[in-house]
């Protein structure tokens, strides 16, 4: 049974990412988007479990949205007015709904990286 899961890093503090918000979508051939989830990342910075799966992980285009700056803001770091960083869209595509498909996120306010993880 395919599944996909997310995990985020906060390299600037070196901790699980707790408290951040996270929606997944779906992209739609014609340009629009499908809102399949908000949540809020757990003490691990992690999802709580799967983000999809079983028959709801189908083959498609897809995006994870990260709040980076209000996620820092909350943690009480300093950030101007227009972060450099606000929002982490990833853009990533599931061709075999059978297979594990994680993404983490390892994050600061002035950089990212990502990557498909196991």
């Amino acid at each position: 049974m395919g599944k996909l899961s997310t995990h985020v890093l906060d390299t600037a503090n070196g901790c699980p990412a707790a408290g951040m918000q996270v929606t997944l979508l779906r992209l739609q051939a014609d340009g629009s988007t499908q809102e399949l989830r908000r949540l809020t990342l757990d003490h691990d910075g992690r999802g709580g479990g799967p983000l999809l799966e079983g028959e709801t992980l189908q083959r498609g285009r897809y995006r994870l949205v990260f709040s980076v700056a209000p996620y820092f803001r909350a943690r009480g770091t300093a950030m101007p007015e227009l972060p450099f960083i606000d929002e982490v869209p990833l853009d990533f595509g599931i061709d075999d709904p059978a297979g594990h498909y994680h993404v983490p996120l390892l994050v600061s306010p002035w950089s990212y990286s990502t990557y498909r993880g196991s």
